[in-house]
């Protein structure tokens, strides 16, 4: 799939070594452009064949004439100065619109130093990018809008195709093993899609990689194009000349025919380097010849070097997150079993604990010759021939694999339960150990065509010949469990500092802890003795204060048993949620349920999500069970009536409570003021420093309560505009028009506003959104697939969409139009009607005019 390539300058080989020998074909370039190497002194010592082609001159009469000769003063002058800017050993620099003199075509130029001199390549100059900075600016803003890894990649993939316009852009990513898979991808429609496929080592060679890692970008622009040597092949010590760094370089014939085995006709490929490690690529295919600029190509190139940089950041964002856990892990460890005699107490909790960073099926256990397992694990003696084996064999180190009979053939014998295991040693000869186990996972994974298939040889001679085969080709992956990470295995050797810190001073960080976890116990203690006489004081008041304000024994303790039931309702609904603000509309319904069982829906509360403190809550928690509780005695809820609550936040923050009985008998007031009219009144003055009014209307008792800001907090995720302004009715949602089912075709010569497009289509509910940027394209994404609706931008370049109109109005498709024009835009009388969405593009602006042109649910 990718380019195997490598130094140039090496003997070809089998590809049976591929692994170990480099493959290239010497001194051979890409008839695109021509190359010139120049010495020391600026003289030309190798040409390319097709030079004639270019400038006029064939490759043989350039050898030895000086280059000033040949490209004029204000090239050499400008290469010159290129040159000066070079710095390491694999450093390119480019010039466009280079100016030769005798040529009135300019030429993009490419600089670099090679064999002690300086390689020159140019080619013809096209420039169509103009911003071409602008353009770099949005595909990065596009990829800062992506919210998950996923989403990034595919971005990513999205972009390199707008750019660079070919048909399939992938982004391959290797295994630690040499394998790779591809991530994601962007493809134009009706050509497949290789998304999950991976692909053997061997498609890349090892050396290929090695040399991503140097060259940042490849092109092949026509498979099927003869290469063009250089002249001379050879210097005068024999040398081939350098061509690692060269942009024209041709490829090995083996890679030739593993593009044409994959009907592909132009590759392209951007390395992605973090930490200056090959992390995979970005890898272009079209289906016919195609050689973007050299502006356009460095532009490409540019964009996967800051698009690198970004998922650098992206892993190490991740990588410090799961740092951040591991080390809250080794913290809950360092305190748990500093404690303990022994890590073996129990391995149940350390599997778990050790599995908030990383997960396991498993855990044994081996401390000073003492065995503890739990989980999925081999049996006890089993285990004790593992501990064994890696005494002898892993010298002390963390040690993972994914496949304990590779490693330890008897594993086999285990069935299926321990097949992976992460060792980590604890302490010096004899090691102590705790090991993580992993059950089998059996997986499938999709290859590009069978990775076992048997070498053969082709058409380049006694060598191997590259794979036919490229269909997706499952096989089912036994015998191994899930690989433990990278990441995984930083965080074991964390872990195992950790542990071996508890075991090294376990004595002294035992005393430690119980010093400490008994000066916590004395503050607890202290903390509960203070609630304790707290609640024990309130209770007494209740009983003091409720003493005097019934007339039996028996209403005395009904009334101060419902008093204290209101304050356990409360305490229990504060300490659900330890000790945090509870919420408003909880305490109301809570108080009506336990009053009125069945009949609490005559209680109706409204209001936003709020919440109260503690302090707060329970004060309120009492108002509220004596306004029931006399209601139902006197009020509206003695009779058929109803009693509405409503609350709301005040600008300053307060909470507003309004109490309103409806329908009951006629109300007085009181002659005399009992314990529960005092607690209404009086409570939420004294106790918060907030309001309370109290009317005995003869419709109803009606109450007024405000609770200051200081107690008053709003559940997460509500809507503030409620709270603020509770009685303004929210405008009617207008309905969304109803995409039918099927693609949407979206006609748009400018990518990007394209790209913007489309995702306003997929908000909207679009399932599939085809892109088009000609009439010619409009009309072949018709051919292959009618869609249910289309937009079509009225001004492509040179021409207008309306003929794609026309074929959407006799198919009976929906269509409608955009313009950047403004009112200016006249349409035709056939399509007069037709609505039109004024650019740029807005969600709100392209659902109007679809509700012109589709039906609404």
């Amino acid at each position: 799939m990718i380019q195997p390539l490598a130094p140039a300058g090496a003997p070809a080989v089998d590809l049976s070594n591929c692994d170990r020998e480099p493959i290239h074909i010497p001194g051979l370039i890409q008839s695109f452009g021509f190359l010139l190497a120049l010495t020391s002194d600026w003289m030309v010592a190798r040409a390319s064949a097709n030079s004639e082609a270019f400038i006029g001159q064939p490759a043989a009469a350039l050898i030895g004439r000086p280059v000033l000769d040949i490209l004029g003063g204000e090239a050499v002058h400008a290469i010159r100065n290129r040159v000066a800017l070079l710095r390491g050993p694999d450093a390119t620099e480019r010039l466009f619109a280079l100016p030769v003199q005798g040529v009135e075509q300019r030429f993009d130029c490419a600089v670099h130093l090679a064999n002690g001199g300086i390689v020159v390549e140019l080619e013809p100059c096209h420039p169509e990018l103009g911003d071409g900075a602008g353009l770099v600016r949005s595909m990065m803003a596009r990829l800062d809008q992506a919210e998950t890894l996923d989403g990034f990649l595919r971005e990513g993939a999205r972009q390199i195709r707008a750019l660079t316009g070919f048909d399939r852009v992938m982004v391959y990513r290797f295994h630690a093993n040499g394998d790779g898979e591809v991530v994601a991808e962007a493809a134009r429609s009706g050509i497949g899609s290789f998304l999950g496929l991976n692909y053997p080592h061997t498609d890349i060679p090892a050396q290929a990689r090695r040399l991503y890692e140097r060259n940042l970008f490849r092109i092949i622009a026509d498979v099927a194009a003869p290469p063009v040597p250089i002249v001379p092949a050879l210097d005068e010590s024999g040398r081939p000349l350098d061509l690692s760094l060269a942009v024209l370089r041709a490829v090995s014939p083996i890679h030739i025919e593993y593009l044409t085995n994959m009907g592909v006709g132009a590759s392209l490929s951007v390395s992605i380097l973090l930490e200056g490690k090959l992390w995979g690529l970005f890898a272009c295919h079209h289906y016919g010849p195609r050689c973007p600029g050299l502006e356009r190509r460095s532009l490409t190139e540019l964009f996967g070097q800051m698009f690198a940089m970004k998922l650098e950041t992206i892993e190490r964002r991740a990588a410090a997150a799961f740092a951040d856990r591991a080390r809250a892990v080794g913290d809950r460890l360092l305190v748990q079993l500093a404690g303990n005699e022994s890590l073996r107490d129990d391995p149940a909790w350390l599997a778990e604990t050790i599995g908030d960073a990383i997960p396991s099926d498993g855990i044994g256990v081996i401390v000073n010759g003492q065995i503890a397992l739990a989980g999925l694990t081999p049996r006890e003696d089993a285990f004790v021939r593992l501990v064994r084996e890696l005494n002898r064999t892993t010298a002390g180190r963390v040690f993972a694999t994914d496949s304990i009979a590779g490693f330890f053939p008897e594993a086999a014998e285990w069935g299926h339960q321990a097949v992976g295991m992460l060792a980590l040693p604890i302490s010096r000869s004899p090691r102590d150990y705790v090991v993580l186990f992993r059950q089998e996972m059996v997986r499938s994974v999709r290859w590009a065509g069978d990775p076992h298939t048997p070498k053969s040889f082709g058409p380049n001679g006694d060598r191997l010949s590259p794979r036919k085969s490229f269909e997706a080709w499952s096989e089912t992956v036994q015998g191994r469990s899930l690989a433990f990470s990278p990441a995984e295995l930083d965080v074991a050797e964390k872990l195992r500092g950790t542990l071996i810190e508890v075991v090294l001073r376990m004595s002294d960080e035992a005393h430690a802890e119980r010093q400490l976890a008994a000066e916590r116990q004395e503050l607890l203690i202290a903390e509960l003795n203070h609630r304790v006489r707290n609640i024990l004081a309130l209770i007494r008041g209740l009983v003091r204060q409720s003493r005097g304000s019934t007339g039996s024994v028996e209403e005395f303790v009904r009334e101060l048993d419902a008093r204290i039931h209101a304050l356990a309702r409360a305490h229990n609904q504060i300490t659900a949620d330890h000790w945090n603000p509870a919420p408003v509309r909880g305490l109301i319904e809570t108080e009506a349920e336990a009053y009125l069982g069945g009949a609490s829906g005559r209680v109706q509360a409204t209001g936003p999500d709020v919440l109260l403190s503690p302090n707060a809550f329970s004060t309120l928690a009492l108002v509220i069970h004596e306004l029931v509780t006399n209601s139902a005695k006197y009020g509206s809820l003695s009779d058929s009536g109803r009693v509405e609550t409503h609350w709301a936040i005040r600008e300053d923050g307060a909470l507003i409570l309004d109490w309103r009985e409806i329908g009951g008998p006629a109300v007085t007031a009181p002659r005399r003021q009992g314990f529960g009219s005092t607690i209404i009144r009086r409570s939420i003055p004294y106790d918060l420093g907030g309001e309370a009014e109290v009317e005995f209307a003869l419709t109803g008792l009606r109450a007024h309560f405000v609770i200051p800001a200081a107690h008053v907090g709003r559940r997460p995720g509500a809507a503030a505009r409620e709270a603020s302004a509770p009685a303004v009715r929210p405008a009617e949602p207008r309905t969304r028009p109803s995409l039918p089912a099927g693609p949407v075709l979206l006609v748009e010569d400018s990518l990007i506003i394209a790209m913007d497009a489309e995702d306003i289509l997929v908000r909207l509910g679009a399932e599939r959104v085809l892109t088009a940027n000609s009439v010619r394209a409009g009309l072949e994404e018709i051919a292959l697939e009618t869609p249910v609706l289309a937009i079509l931008d009225v001004n492509l370049g040179p021409e207008t969409s309306l003929p794609i109109a026309d074929r959407l109005k006799a198919l009976g498709v929906p269509y409608l139009f955009a313009t950047g024009y403004g009112e200016q835009a006249q349409l035709p009388e056939p399509h007069a009607q037709i609505p039109v969405v004024q650019k740029p593009y807005t969600q709100d602006g392209v659902e109007q005019a679809l509700r012109a042109v589709l039906p609404t649910p």
